[in-house]
């Protein structure tokens, strides 16, 4: 379970009153917004109430009528201001080329190239604590979208998922190799441990996965995302571990990253191809949704790198 976070606003400071409380059927107000960090930080919470849960919070809040009804209003607000940002779609009717398009088009800042090359060590251990609330779940927020899914893509998925739940074994789950990684690096592997210190980019960039996951709506956005996060992860994955090597982090850190290397540049094809090529073949209808996940990737990435980089003077 994750524990509960810090109040970043009157928002989340009501949201986390409710949930230490007994759930009810009465309904329930909660405060206005104090920002964009309070209501990212709100979304998170709701969020992980759909995860592992929470620690201290009784799990039937997870379908009360009150907290659904502020979650549907955050996404909702979320997903209008990642349409509004979006540039317009360049549509070719070819799915593959548009998408390798949009990660072609991508020359954001590079978190993983500065690791490798100018990085300090407390740079590094703050990236790998920003990067833990979305490591220790790794994979799972795809998870949502494979009952969703007719038998060809669900197939190509599952294929994926199977990689990165460890080939069955519990010991080479992605998120448990990451665990063990920050655990030797001297920094706390407990789920969500991090959360107080996550910049809001970093809570965004996740709630965006787990709404895009959570919505059957937006499924072709999830896997949209899902090729661009496959397709743009094999090169940084490579960068970080010789970066980490570098500054002298443990194997168990470095090999993390080693292991995305090969894995992601194989699973880029199956994500572009057997899941989102098959997926609109089906349903043409989401060709779009598809490229938005595809450049909401790329653009969340931008400003979480860029976020870290100015906090550390070095974009």
């Amino acid at each position: 379970m994750t524990p509960l976070p810090r109040p970043r606003g009157p928002r989340s400071a009501s949201v986390i009153a409710a949930l230490l409380s007994a759930p009810d059927d009465q309904p329930r107000s909660f405060a206005a917004s104090g920002g964009r960090a309070d209501d990212a930080l709100t979304l998170w919470t709701l969020h992980e109430l759909h995860y592992r849960g929470i620690a201290g919070v009784d799990e039937r809040w997870e379908w009360q009528a009150s907290t659904i009804g502020l979650r549907t209003e955050l996404e909702r607000a979320l997903e209008t201001d990642l349409r509004a940002r979006r540039p317009e779609a360049v549509v070719t009717g070819d799915l593959a080329v548009d998408l390798l398009r949009i990660l072609a088009d991508d020359d954001s800042p590079s978190l993983a190239r500065h690791v490798q090359r100018r990085a300090t060590r407390e740079q590094t251990l703050q990236l790998l604590r920003q990067r833990s609330l979305y490591h220790l779940k790794e994979a799972d927020p795809t998870s949502w979208v494979i009952p969703r899914l007719t038998a060809g893509p669900k197939a190509a998925l599952l294929e994926i998922q199977f990689d990165e739940y460890g080939n069955g074994d519990p010991g080479r789950l992605h998120h448990r190799l990451f665990e063990a990684g920050i655990a030797a690096s001297g920094l706390d592997g407990d789920y969500g441990a991090y959360v107080d210190e996550a910049v809001v980019e970093i809570l965004e960039q996740n709630n965006v996965l787990s709404m895009f996951g959570l919505q059957r709506r937006l499924r072709g956005a999830a896997l949209g995302h899902l090729a661009a996060f496959e397709g743009t992860s094999s090169l940084p994955s490579r960068q970080l571990a010789q970066g980490l090597r570098r500054l002298d982090f443990p194997e168990e850190m470095a090999s993390y990253y080693d292991e995305h290397v090969e894995a992601d540049a194989v699973h880029e094809q199956l994500a572009l191809r057997d899941i989102c090529v098959a997926l609109v073949a089906a349903e043409p209808d989401l060709y779009d949704d598809v490229l938005l996940g595809a450049w909401a990737c790329t653009d969340l990435e931008a400003r979480a790198a860029g976020a870290l980089l100015s906090l550390w003077d070095a974009a």
